[in-house]
């Protein structure tokens, strides 16, 4: 698939588009939708009964510290009790702030695709809100499912009488759930948001690469900042918003390298060599 072909076409691209500055815009829209995204989730812990020891092991052993700090003080504010207001609010806010992010991918991806975006404002907009929709659950399952997995398979065990062997074998999968819903739902998103017909098959080869490499690079991320990159020392109380936008950048990178790996694949088949 990766023939000689591919990678002269891909590595072309790659230095004649603003890939980092499609990221920067995603990062960008990505930050204005994390914190309603946050008052979302955490208005929705009390009503799974998490165990807040669990949760504050959760963010401190796996969220790089600055970024920790700032989630823990957050969350001590609205995860004692059921918050309805801030349920309704947070998903609405998050949802029409992140579809601007979604609209930011769809143009980056119609420009990988060197092709005119014709589709009606209101048309866009459903499709950037349903789009949204996806990946909010695609975060909110891969943050939570390695971690919180088990309580949640308990919970279906216990209320919807799921068989035990079941719940054995969803625990152990559980990594692979995440990964495998992630990898499904950005198939969609590479399919739907470019302003030209594909077939799943099309985009699968991208939606995996940017799985895999968001990823690699979230863990290698963490790694990085939890053992080497100080930069609550340098930044002081802005290093947990450095961190978080750097994340962002590099998932708004990830995100768009799949896109150019559909493109460049839809190119070669579909154009002719310049």
């Amino acid at each position: 698939m990766f023939n000689h072909s591919f990678m002269k076409l891909f590595i072309t691209k790659l230095k004649t588009d603003p890939i980092p500055d499609w990221a920067a815009t995603l990062a960008y829209y990505f930050m204005l939708s994390i914190f309603p995204l946050l008052i979302f989730i955490l208005a929705l812990i009390p009503y799974f009964h998490f165990d807040i020891d669990t949760i504050y092991s959760f963010i401190n052993d796996y969220i790089p510290e600055g970024l920790a700090d700032i989630l823990s003080t957050t969350v001590l504010e609205v995860i004692t009790e059921p918050q309805g207001g801030l349920l309704s609010f947070g998903i609405l806010a998050t949802i029409w702030s992140a579809s601007n992010g979604m609209n930011g991918l769809i143009r980056a991806v119609n420009r990988s695709y060197n092709i005119e975006e014709t589709r009606s404002f209101v048309r866009l907009r459903l499709l950037s809100i349903i789009l949204t929709i996806g990946m909010i659950i695609v975060i909110v399952v891969t943050l939570l499912l390695p971690v919180f997995g088990h309580v949640i398979i308990e919970t279906l065990e216990t209320y919807l009488f799921l068989p035990h062997e079941t719940a054995n074998v969803l625990n152990t999968l559980r990594w692979i759930i995440g990964i495998g819903l992630m990898t499904f739902v950005l198939m969609i998103l590479y399919k739907l948001a470019p302003n030209v017909r594909l077939s799943f098959k099309q985009v699968i080869i991208g939606a995996i690469s940017a799985t895999v490499g968001w990823q690699i690079i979230s863990i290698a991320f963490s790694t990085y900042i939890s053992n080497f990159g100080n930069y609550t020392a340098t930044y002081g109380s802005l290093g947990g918003v450095i961190i978080l936008m750097l994340w962002f950048f590099l998932t708004g990178l990830i995100l768009v390298i799949g896109g150019e790996i559909n493109a460049t694949l839809y190119q070669l088949k579909h154009q002719k060599p310049k």
